[in-house]
């Protein structure tokens, strides 16, 4: 008979980093189980994470080979499965790893082609279990805890959302008509007061006629660049034929 596993006192739990998405509709986001199997894995050795529904995770048992890990497309009928799998030595304190592991973050799972074990889309709100196996070349040789229940956030139904915008109080209507008026006085006030600089700046009243006398402004021609011969070295084709300007 195969050795039992060690149980250590590891409870996988959803990170406590604030993340974006860390629970979804089909997914979360659990802490790397960093350090928790030093002492206890060989290089050979495989780390898996078990999924089962909170009411089915004590009917999981352990698998005794790779061959025998429930496959994802029998969680409906198992209510649990097997994914994840990954070298013992990712997760060992020496290595650097990622600080989250998401599941359910394999849409490509759904493909009839897709080859399990897979990380696929979990198909409810659950609430789910986990826990992680350390599995070797012959059996299970250490495990975690289950984790708590882990609940999923809920779809919202496209019929409870209501199409028609929030009316707004008619006194933040009042208020809203008042500072568009003080903008649109302000703007021309402040139009107004550039526009007497500058023809101040431009016209002066000759005193002895009592006419505007205004400098007339000419724009100053800019000739077109001429092209830029290439540095040597620059291009691989033959010398381009000399620009003559007419």
């Amino acid at each position: 008979l195969p050795t039992p596993s060690v149980r250590l006192p590891y409870v996988p739990h959803v990170s406590p980093m604030a993340l974006l998405g860390k629970v979804t509709v089909s997914t979360f986001a659990l802490e790397t189980p960093r350090c928790v199997f030093d002492g206890h894995a060989d290089a050979s050795d495989a780390v898996w994470l078990a999924v089962a529904f909170a009411n089915a995770s004590t009917a999981f048992r352990n698998p005794l080979s790779r061959a025998d890990v429930p496959l994802y497309k029998m969680l409906l009928t198992a209510r649990f499965y097997m994914t994840l799998e990954t070298a013992a030595a990712a997760y060992s304190c020496s290595a650097p790893s990622a600080p989250i592991l998401r599941v359910g973050g394999d849409t490509a799972c759904r493909d009839l082609g897709k080859q399990d074990p897979c990380n696929g889309p979990l198909p409810s709100p659950g609430p789910y279990r986990v826990k992680f196996l350390l599995m070797g070349c012959h059996g299970p040789k250490a495990e975690t805890r289950w984790s708590e229940p882990i609940l999923l956030r809920r779809a919202i139904s496209p019929s409870t959302i209501d199409p028609a915008p929030t009316r707004r109080g008619s006194a933040l209507v009042v208020i809203t008509s008042i500072l568009a008026s003080l903008g649109a006085v302000l703007a021309t006030t402040v139009l107004g007061a550039l526009g007497a600089k500058v023809w101040g700046s431009l016209c002066h009243q000759d005193l002895g006629t009592n006419a505007f006398i205004c400098r007339s402004y000419q724009t100053h021609h800019i000739p077109p660049a001429l092209p830029q011969p290439l540095p040597p070295g620059c291009g691989c084709g033959p010398p381009e034929t000399p620009f003559h300007v007419r």
